[in-house]
């Protein structure tokens, strides 16, 4: 019996911005469960993408479940807005902030689910004090900021930990380099939301992926 649900997240940090409610559309049609925004702010990350006009403005073209990942330097000031907007979850990074609590408040005051994500260089110790008032840890499994990189196996033992210290009513994201054979990898040390970026974007049969990532993760958690 499967404990804990297969989510597939594209993340449109992959995709074309110049059409993402068309992009949200065709991807809810080929398979996907939630919609991964990665919003970056040349601070925290050596990049920058977008804001909370955007969610706006996505949150009025889909009905998917908006999945936004903050890497910025300020997620006490910023994540607020993000839910305001209409994410549906909203996670930020624990090296981004002293003492999450209040911020954790604040968001499920909101009505969003709230996740914390930590870089790979970042061992889980702090995060873990807060998990029971999360509902998602994000293991990132490439160094935040860029598509397009290699997955770093070596972070499933942080994986296994995040799964093993909550227990199914968290979910465990990764983030990072994934596609049908790496979430294999990624799912057998008990990862169950798949945010993929070029496996899918760039995938010849969008469905036919997201199907196989979900198959993954199914396969795993029996």
């Amino acid at each position: 019996m499967i404990q804990r649900p297969a989510l597939i997240a594209p993340s449109i940090l992959s995709g074309d911005f110049a059409r993402l409610a068309d992009e949200s559309r065709e991807l809810k049609k080929q398979g996907a469960d939630w919609l991964h925004v990665d919003v970056m702010d040349g601070h925290f990350v050596p990049n920058m993408t977008l804001g909370p006009c955007v969610v706006s403005s996505l949150r009025k073209a889909t009905d998917l479940f908006l999945d936004c990942h903050l890497m910025i330097s300020d997620p006490g000031f910023y994540a607020p807005k993000f839910a305001e907007a209409g994410a549906d979850m909203v996670t930020f990074h624990i090296e981004a902030i002293d003492d999450p609590a209040p911020l954790i408040k604040e968001l499920k005051e909101k009505g969003t689910k709230v996740g914390i994500a930590v870089k790979p260089g970042t061992d889980l110790k702090k995060t873990l004090e807060y998990a029971s008032d999360l509902d998602l840890i994000l293991v990132m499994t490439v160094e935040p900021g860029f598509g397009g990189q290699s997955f770093m196996a070596d972070m499933m033992d942080k994986v296994r930990e995040a799964r093993t210290k909550t227990g199914d009513h968290v979910h465990v994201q990764v983030d990072g380099g994934l596609n049908p054979e790496t979430t294999v990898t990624a799912a057998n040390a008990g990862a169950n939301v798949i945010v993929a970026g070029s496996a899918i974007f760039k995938a010849p049969d969008r469905a036919a992926t997201i199907a196989s990532l979900r198959q993954a993760v199914e396969l795993a958690a029996l």
